[in-house]
C-alpha cells in the first residue's frame, strides 16, 4: 500500500511531492507535524539516542492518513489481499479441467452452452458497416471500424475455443493442454488466458467479465447500426480508449484548422449524473461526452446552481465513486485550464501502471487556495472500471 519502486512519472511526481511537503526548513521546528500527532523534535535538545527513543515510543502506527491517503486505501488494499489469498487457494486446490466424466464436466458443458448462446450472432459484418460510410468517414467512424474488427477477433476466439472444448469433453477430439486450461478457468471463474490476449485490461472474474463484454458488444451494435453516434460514449467499453480521444483532437483540428501537435485534451466535468440526462448532442468539432469513469482516492462534489463541481474527500467505504458525464474537448495548449486544476491520471483498472490512458484535469474547490499536493498524496486517479 505504501511502498514500491519508481516506475513512471506518476511515481516520480508522488515522491517529489513527499519531499516538498516534508523536507523544508520548518522540519527543524518543534511545531512541525511529521505525521498526525507526531511533532518534529527540537534538534538542539536531542542527541542520537534520544531521537531513536522518541521515534520508537511516539511514532504512530502506520495508517493511510500518515501518508496523505484516505482510509479507503487500507480497505482497498486489504480487500485485494484477501482476494489474492482466496484465488491462490483455488489455484492450488487441484480443481481439474476436462478428461474425465462426472459432475465437473457436466457443469463445464452447461457453461460452454450458455456462453456460446449469449455471443451467437453478435459478430459484425464489416463490409456492410463500411458501406454505410463509404465516402469520407470521420475519425469517429474509423474508431468504430477498428473496434468492430477487434471485437470480431475476440468473439471468434471465444466461440472457437469453447467449441473445441465441447468436442473434447464429448470425446470427439483429444483433450489438449489449451483445452484443459480453458476448462480449469471456467471452473475457477477466471478469464482464460487465450481470451485475455485478444481482449483488454480487466480485473473482473469471468462471470462479470462476460457481462461486461456483452455491454461492449451492445454499445458497438447501437453505434454501427446506422453509423450514428450515441450522445455519450461509454469510453471504458472500447478496446482502445485513446483512439477515441485522438479522434476528438482530429475532428477539432479539422474544423478549427489547428495544428494537431499544438492541441491537448481538457476534461470538463458536467452536472449530468447519467448519459440519459443529456438533451442535445455535442456539435461536431466541439469535443464529445464520455461516461463510465470512477474516482479512486477522492470523491466528487456536484456543482449547484450552475457552479462547477470539484474534487473532494472520499466518503468512507465508497472506494470508487462514479463520476458524472465528462465533456472532453481539445484545446490549444496555451488555452488549457491550469489554475485550480488537478492533473489527474486516468487508468483502465486499479492496477494502474500499464493501464494508463491519458491525463485529465479536475477542478479543485478554490482556484486560489486549493493545493494539488493534497490529491497527489491521496493517489487520486480516475478509473475506467470499478474492478
Amino acid at each position: 500500500m505504501y511502498g514500491g519502486h519508481i516506475t513512471d512519472n506518476w511515481d516520480r511526481r508522488t515522491c517529489s511531492t513527499y519531499l516538498e511537503v516534508l523536507v523544508k526548513p520548518e522540519l527543524m521546528s518543534r511545531d512541525f507535524n511529521l505525521a498526525p500527532n507526531f511533532k518534529s523534535p527540537e534538534p538542539h535538545k536531542f542527541d542520537y539516542k534520544t531521537y531513536r527513543e522518541y521515534i520508537e515510543e511516539k511514532l504512530p502506527i502506520e495508517s493511510p492518513p500518515m501518508f496523505g491517503m484516505h482510509a479507503n486505501a487500507e480497505i482497498g488494499y486489504l480487500t485485494q489481499q484477501s482476494e489474492t489469498i482466496f484465488a491462490t487457494i483455488l489455484d492450488v486446490s487441484g480443481a481439474s479441467g476436462g478428461g474425465g466424466a462426472g459432475g465437473g464436466d457436466d457443469e463445464t458443458k452447461l457453461k460452454i452452452a450458455d456462453f456460446k448462446k449469449r455471443i451467437e450472432g453478435k459478430s459484425y459484418n464489416l463490409m456492410d458497416i463500411r458501406s454505410i460510410k463509404k465516402e469520407d468517414p470521420t475519425p469517429y467512424d474509423v474508431v468504430a471500424f477498428q473496434e468492430c474488427e477487434r471485437m470480431n477477433g475476440l468473439l471468434e476466439e471465444i466461440d472457437k475455443s469453447l467449441e473445441e472444448l465441447r468436442l473434447g469433453l464429448e470425446g470427439a477430439l483429444n483433450m489438449t493442454d489449451a483445452m484443459d486450461d480453458l476448462s480449469r478457468a471456467l471452473t475457477l471463474n477466471k478469464v482464460p488466458a487465450n481470451w485475455t490476449e485478444q481482449a483488454y485490461f480487466s480485473k473482473k472474474p469471468l462471470a462479470f467479465w462476460f457481462n461486461d463484454l456483452l455491454e461492449r458488444v451492445s454499445q458497438l451494435h447501437k453505434w454501427t447500426e446506422q453509423m450514428v453516434m450515441p450522445k455519450s460514449i461509454w469510453i471504458a467499453g472500447l478496446f482502445n480508449p485513446m483512439s477515441f480521444l485522438t479522434a476528438i483532437m482530429q475532428t477539432t483540428a479539422r474544423k478549427k484548422n489547428l495544428a494537431l501537435d499544438d492541441m491537448e485534451l481538457q476534461t470538463n466535468v458536467t452536472g449530468f449524473k447519467e448519459p440519459t440526462e443529456i438533451a442535445q448532442p455535442i456539435e461536431e468539432g466541439e469535443g464529445y461526452y464520455i461516461d463510465g469513469l470512477y474516482l479512486e482516492g477522492a470523491g466528487w462534489e456536484l456543482g449547484s446552481q450552475g457552479n462547477d463541481g470539484y474534487i473532494c474527500q472520499a466518503k468512507l467505504k465508497d472506494l470508487h465513486p462514479k463520476m458524472p458525464v465528462i465533456h472532453v474537448v481539445s484545446v490549444n495548449k496555451k488555452d488549457k485550464r491550469v489554475k485550480g486544476q488537478y492533473n489527474c491520471p486516468v487508468y483502465v483498472t486499479s492496477q494502474r501502471g500499464p493501464t494508463y490512458v491519458f491525463t485529465g484535469n479536475l477542478s479543485m474547490q478554490d482556484e486560489d487556495e486549493s493545493d494539488p499536493k493534497e490529491w497527489i498524496l491521496a493517489g487520486a486517479a480516475m478509473l475506467m472500471s470499478d474492478d
